[in-house]
């Protein structure tokens, strides 16, 4: 359970905040993920076999994934620290699947549990999340079959049309208080995991296990885990909440943080910070300085919705569930959000 659900919405942007403390604070500075870690790695692994075939077995309401001798590799379409992710294309009936092919080595204990958890993720039906088919060992590789998003994600979009970024919040809120329901903390909510399928101009969210499968085998304030710039002050700062970190409440932050990037078009904290290396001057921004918000002309209710996903004290931001029921995206439905440009 999150702590301190509250309804209230944040105190008015001229009230006072606490004075600044730690100002002599020194911060580890991430360091670029080993590939050869056995943890670094954006999704989980399944446990090590010498034949080719999915795995773990799903509940038997679930359909098997295909094999993968039937999937042809078309393009890559994404790369990371973490691995890579091609559109394949299954032969025999033409479908297109994403599928991430992951770096890294684990040991037995990791990939037990790794198992367990994929299996679980596989069950996770729902409009705004990226769907997960099921899981490959071939060759050493450990791959991941997804769903594929031919809209690309939302990086770099900017979404000044306030109907259109309500339509937006209010389906990545969905799938966050669907995942929340389920107990399962994302804990990297960035617009580069927004995906959009622009045949149905539904936005889902993508790498929704890298939280539930590493939390437990990592600090939360490790940099392979979530991007940096998007964690919440008390899991960089521990002692801002006296070393509690509530995940759900920091996947709002990082959700809020998201929705103003794509109303300012760039990211809120400022636009190259953190993009040359001075993580510290970064990381400092985020526990020290005042939350970003959006100024005129962004309506009121824009500004309220931002500050209840921004409050520093994560006991005061509203859960996801109670955001939806905010006037911001509570209101009437607006026409659906357009594909990116080709």
């Amino acid at each position: 359970m999150r702590p301190g659900g509250s309804s209230s919405l944040p105190a008015p942007p001229g009230t006072p905040s606490k004075p600044r403390r730690r100002m002599d604070l020194t911060l580890p500075m991430p360091q670029r993920p080993d590939v050869s870690s056995s943890l670094a790695v954006p999704l989980p692994l399944p446990p090590p076999t010498s034949s080719t075939h999915p795995l773990p077995a799903a509940p038997a309401f679930h359909a098997a994934p295909p094999p993968l001798a039937d999937l042809e590799r078309v393009r890559r379409v994404g790369s990371g620290a973490g691995g890579t992710v091609w559109l394949v294309r299954h032969r025999p009936t033409g479908r297109p699947y994403a599928l991430k092919v992951l770096y890294g080595n684990h040991d037995d204990a990791v990939r037990r549990q790794i198992a367990r958890e994929i299996a679980i993720l596989r069950t996770a039906e729902h409009p705004a999340v990226v769907r997960c088919h099921g899981m490959y060992e071939s060759g050493g590789e450990l791959q991941i079959l997804l769903e594929y998003m031919d809209g690309g994600s939302l990086h770099g979009r900017r979404i000044a049309d306030e109907r259109l970024l309500a339509d937006v919040a209010r389906q990545v809120l969905d799938g966050i208080a669907y995942l929340h329901r389920r107990r399962i903390v994302h804990r990297d909510i960035k617009p580069s995991n927004l995906l959009v399928d622009s045949a149905a101009r539904r936005v889902k969210i993508a790498d929704f296990g890298v939280g539930r499968i590493l939390s437990q085998t990592m600090d939360p304030c490790n940099s392979s885990v979530g991007t940096v710039a998007y964690m919440s002050p008390e899991r960089i700062d521990t002692d801002i909440n006296d070393g509690a970190y509530d995940g759900y409440a920091g996947d709002v932050w990082s959700f809020g943080l998201s929705i103003l990037e794509f109303y300012f078009g760039r990211f809120p904290f400022g636009e190259n910070l953190g993009r040359q290396g001075d993580w510290a001057a970064l990381m400092v921004a985020i526990c020290y300085s005042d939350p970003p918000q959006p100024s005129a002309p962004a309506s009121p209710e824009l500004r309220s919705f931002i500050g209840c996903c921004l409050q520093k004290n994560p006991a005061k931001r509203l859960s996801a569930a109670q955001l939806l029921q905010h006037p911001f995206v509570a209101g009437p439905q607006p026409l659906p959000l357009a594909a990116p440009p080709s």
